[in-house]
């Protein structure tokens, strides 16, 4: 038996045989001298090769919906990559400079744009990495006349184990067969985690050298709670797994029961649960999981995935979650790009600190056009149910009062133009900048509503890089001064007749529960498969109970000391 540790990706426990998928690996290739009458024949060979994977895409695409509304934003963007000028134009110049086959272009300018996104400054575009090595394999795939096997195929039940899955792959698998994912790179933001989670199936990445020690056919164990994955475990390990197994699922039918009744506690103070989502596809997980609405659309996954997305195409997602979400509200967040979320084909000024830069409400405000563009499409999409749009990274009046001008310069366009939207839409500030936190009383009186991103709260008050594995451990959300902002911001709000919801990680922590209701908070949005249980933890608790333990938590000193009252008088809210 041997026992490796990775990245827990996707929650679940899995116990099954191995199947080793290394066919995802790129194909070798030869490389020859061409004459330079041969350029316009090796170049009709890639356009012939582009069209055939992108009618691959498509049928992916039909494929995908037909087993699970998820996906779809990822394949889009790999249709818009295999449709890039610049991809292109590099492949033809390499093409007519080198005087080599076409197979060759095509690894050298992959390999290139896999070297430049791989060493960027912004996560998101370091996992974009893995999308251009999938395009750059199909293309070689066609050119080579190589046909693959796919996880679409399977017949039986296994545990996929692999270097790194394609998203195209992960889109692709049979999720009936798949019980769990564990492989030697990937991590928690990448397009096949986010699938996994999607399709929920437990995932185990980063651990290096797992398609080395495990062989076709091995018994494995995947733990998608701890990231611990274990290879030919003995009938005692098997046995003890099958109990957390059964345990599991009877406390995941205990949260079911749950689904459709109120977020009440034990004394009758209600709050509302609702769930943050990425994709539109999301939504349907959501209701399924019992959210009482959506507490944070984040929005700039349509900007990422496709550029600069269109009026047109961003009309259509909003107005799809919110028909979808049959009258529940629908709080958008504008577009937060910038830090650590960069535009693609947008020209942006190289920043020393881009997390304390032009990103969120500020980069929006700097680009009225695309900030407007976006509102109308909001608003818009208004008349098919309740939305509620909310400004992030709001630090003082002037930002807040400058974002709900903008929104009326889009009010009086769509005017202009008959294009109806709802007569009443709520706006309101995002508390993540301790400085928003400390004039919560002044931000309140042009504010319909405030939402703690506490991802970024924390960041912020502790001045830290979350991304930053060096100083990791300082991002502590029970921080006694990260507690006091918390507290400051729901306490202005109720002052000023407003609710006080979170939309950060924390709001979904389990730990957590006992304590936010103390402190007063309204309306908890989280990860749509956290809602059962913190929903099991609300309607066991004494409100009453609660805001004794945070006043207690209030006067802690330490994070520390925070965490032992928790767990001393937590269990007896």
């Amino acid at each position: 038996m041997k026992k490796f540790t990775g990245v827990p990706v996707s929650k679940g426990i899995a116990i099954g045989k191995a199947f080793l998928f290394l066919d995802a690996d790129f194909p070798e290739i030869s490389r020859f001298h061409i004459e330079s009458g041969q350029i316009d024949e090796e170049w009709a060979r890639f356009l012939a090769a582009v069209d055939e994977a992108k009618e691959d895409v498509k049928s992916l695409r039909g494929l995908q919906k037909s087993v699970v509304d998820e996906g779809d934003d990822i394949l889009n963007a790999h249709l818009l990559m295999l449709e890039d000028v610049e991809f292109h134009e590099r492949i033809k110049k390499r093409l007519e400079r080198n005087l080599q086959n076409i197979e060759s272009a095509v690894w050298d300018v992959g390999h290139e744009f896999y070297q430049k996104l791989t060493t960027s400054p912004a996560p998101y575009l370091r996992e974009r990495a893995m999308d251009i090595t999938d395009i750059t394999r199909q293309i070689l795939n066609i050119l080579l006349d190589i046909k693959k096997r796919s996880l679409a195929g399977l017949t039986e039940d296994v545990i996929v184990v692999t270097r790194e899955l394609p998203p195209s792959e992960a889109v692709a698998m049979n999720k009936r067969h798949v019980k769990a994912l564990v492989m030697d790179a990937g991590s928690q933001t990448s397009h096949t985690a986010i699938l996994a989670k999607a399709f929920e199936i437990p995932a185990v990445f980063g651990l290096s050298t797992i398609t080395k020690e495990a062989a076709q056919g091995d018994t494995l164990i995947v733990d998608g709670d701890t990231g611990a994955v274990i290879i030919k475990p003995t009938a005692k390990k098997i046995e003890k797994y099958h109990g957390i197994i059964a345990k599991a699922s009877e406390k995941k039918d205990e949260q079911n029961a749950l689904r459709d009744l109120p977020a009440e506690t034990m004394d009758g103070r209600r709050v509302i649960l609702n769930a943050n989502i990425e994709f539109p596809e999301e939504v349907e997980q959501a209701l399924r999981y019992g959210a009482e609405g959506i507490g944070l659309y984040r929005s700039e996954f349509l900007f990422l995935n496709a550029g600069h997305a269109e009026e047109e195409e961003q009309f259509r997602a909003y107005a799809y979650v919110l028909k979808a979400m049959e009258g529940k509200p629908v709080t958008v967040r504008t577009v937060d790009v910038g830090g650590d979320k960069i535009l693609p084909n947008f020209r942006t000024v190289e920043e020393k600190n881009p997390l304390l830069g032009l990103r969120a409400i500020r980069f929006s405000l700097a680009h009225p056009e695309l900030f407007k563009v976006q509102l109308r499409a909001i608003l818009r999409a208004s008349v098919f149910g309740v939305v509620k749009i909310m400004f992030p990274m709001i630090s003082g009046l002037a930002e807040l009062e400058a974002a709900l001008s903008m929104l009326e310069d889009a009010k009086k366009e769509c005017r202009k133009k008959g294009q109806a939207f709802s007569s009443h839409i709520e706006v309101g500030s995002m508390i993540e900048i301790p400085a928003a936190a400390v004039i919560a009383d002044i931000l309140a009186e042009k504010s319909e509503f405030f939402s703690l991103g506490t991802n970024d709260l924390v960041q912020y008050s502790l001045a830290i890089d979350r991304n930053n594995e060096q100083v990791g451990y300082l991002s502590q959300p029970f921080h006694p001064a990260v507690i006091r902002l918390i507290k400051r911001t729901i306490d202005e709000a109720h002052s000023a007749g407003i609710k006080a919801a979170m939309c950060g990680e924390l709001a979904g922590d389990p730990k957590s529960t006992t304590v936010l209701l103390g402190l007063g908070l309204d309306e908890f949005s989280m990860s749509a498969s956290q809602i059962p249980l913190v929903k099991q933890i609300v309607r066991k608790a004494n409100v009453e109970k609660c805001r004794a333990l945070a006043k207690k938590i209030l006067v802690c000193k330490t994070v520390k000391d925070v965490e032992m009252m928790m767990k001393e008088e937590g269990g007896q809210s």
